[in-house]
């Protein structure tokens, strides 16, 4: 019986002695920082090999290793046997893998696994029954949270509870009641629907300060996300090209994606200054408007200035996430092909289009330029009315 210690850069299982991995990571180094993760590595009566994962604290490690002697000692083989952990520890583990914490959604992973352990975290994973899920629901209901979002935390939870069982941290009775347990809302039945017309974007550009005047223009005009537009840097912009270039970093499919840029899109960007410090595009007052409430205060204020209702809950509210729709849709009547859309949007291919379809820069441009084309003529035909609408009330 011994400890190991597992390498953070490569995985590898080895002794704590070693002070250099064969892979050049410095352990020593990695010890300190608390980087590490430690397993026991024991044979169970009758020579089955064995290792428990104990975390990045060798002095718990020590522990384990103790009592798992102990348990050899007296010859209690089914307390050793017996995989289980409560729904705290669970998350302590989970939470702290590399490929959770990379994930874009983790703060909101991170969330819904903390509520759903204010119910749930001291009791052990092996003993919950569909029943205590159902109640669990059921409450959820009553404190006024929508479905969508309890069928999140429970679907978080069961990724967390499917991860560790993969990885024989925990057995099948653990999973048995997150499998069984059925979803509140059926699938894609709470889709938004909701379109911001060429009119209410006009109206809304109309009452933006002009720090948020080209974020809306290039929303509206290439259907990017929120957090691309937020992580937006110069250097992913070829202006000799006329292509944003973002990196698989910073998007949701983490994938490379190519954008054009179309002439209202180059005039926002000439619009705006460029800071000494940093390197993002769109700033408020030489910051980078990096974080959520940079956009969503910017987007709300337009809202009420322009008397749209905004937010999800809101009767016909609509939200900046809206615009990305809106986009699409109207790409659709511009005579944008699908795959043109899909891969403008980066959307999935689908089918055998995968493997068979490879449109061009200039294909994804000549797209772009009759999307263009069509919104030009539309807000033409917007700010005639909207004219003509000023003259008669007048």
């Amino acid at each position: 019986m011994s400890i190991l210690l597992e390498c953070p850069f490569c995985q590898k299982k080895q002794s704590l002695k070693n002070k250099i991995c064969t892979c050049s990571e410095n352990l020593d180094k990695a010890k300190r920082s608390r980087k590490v993760k430690y397993w026991i590595d024991y044979r169970l009566p009758g020579g089955k090999h064995e290792r428990k994962l104990s975390g990045s604290s060798i002095e718990t490690a020590k522990a384990e290793e103790g009592k798992i002697r102990s348990m050899k000692a007296e010859n209690r083989i089914l307390d050793i046997l017996q995989k289980d952990k409560t729904f705290n520890e669970l998350a302590k583990w989970y939470l702290d893998l590399s490929s959770v914490r990379k994930l874009a959604s983790y703060r909101r992973v991170k969330i819904a696994i903390n509520n759903f352990n204010k119910d749930f975290g001291d009791k052990a994973t092996s003993t919950t029954k569909p029943i205590d899920l159902e109640e669990y629901q059921i409450k959820r209901e009553k404190q006024g949270l929508a479905p969508a979002t309890i069928d999140a935390e429970i679907a978080i939870m069961k990724t967390a509870i499917t991860k560790a069982f993969d990885n024989d941290l925990l057995d099948g009775r653990s999973l048995k009641a997150f499998r069984k347990i059925k979803r509140m809302l059926k699938r894609g039945s709470n889709a938004r629907k909701t379109i911001i017309t060429i009119e209410e974007y006009l109206k809304l550009l109309e009452n933006s300060p002009l720090h948020f005047k080209p974020i809306l223009i290039t929303a509206y005009n290439t259907g990017m996300r929120t957090g691309e537009l937020q992580k937006l840097q110069w250097s992913y912009i070829d202006r000799k090209d006329k292509m944003v270039r973002l990196p698989a970093t910073i998007t949701k499919e983490r994938k490379e994606k190519n954008i054009p840029i179309n002439q209202y899109v180059e005039k926002a960007l000439n619009s705006v200054p460029r800071a000494i410090n940093h390197n993002y595009v769109f700033t408020y007052k030489g910051k980078p408007l990096t974080h959520v409430n940079g956009f969503v205060c910017q987007f709300k204020s337009a809202c009420e200035k322009t008397k749209l209702l905004y937010g999800r809950r809101a009767l016909s509210g609509i939200t900046f996430h809206d615009i990305r729709r809106s986009v699409k849709t109207n790409m659709l009547e511009a005579g944008v092909n699908k795959v043109h859309r899909d891969l403008i949007f980066g959307h999935s291919l689908k089918g055998m289009d995968i493997h068979y379809l490879a449109p061009s820069e200039e294909s994804l441009k000549e797209a772009m330029g009759k999307y263009t084309n069509w919104l030009y003529k539309q807000i033409a035909e917007v700010q005639e009315k909207l004219s003509v609408d000023k003259v008669l009330i007048k």
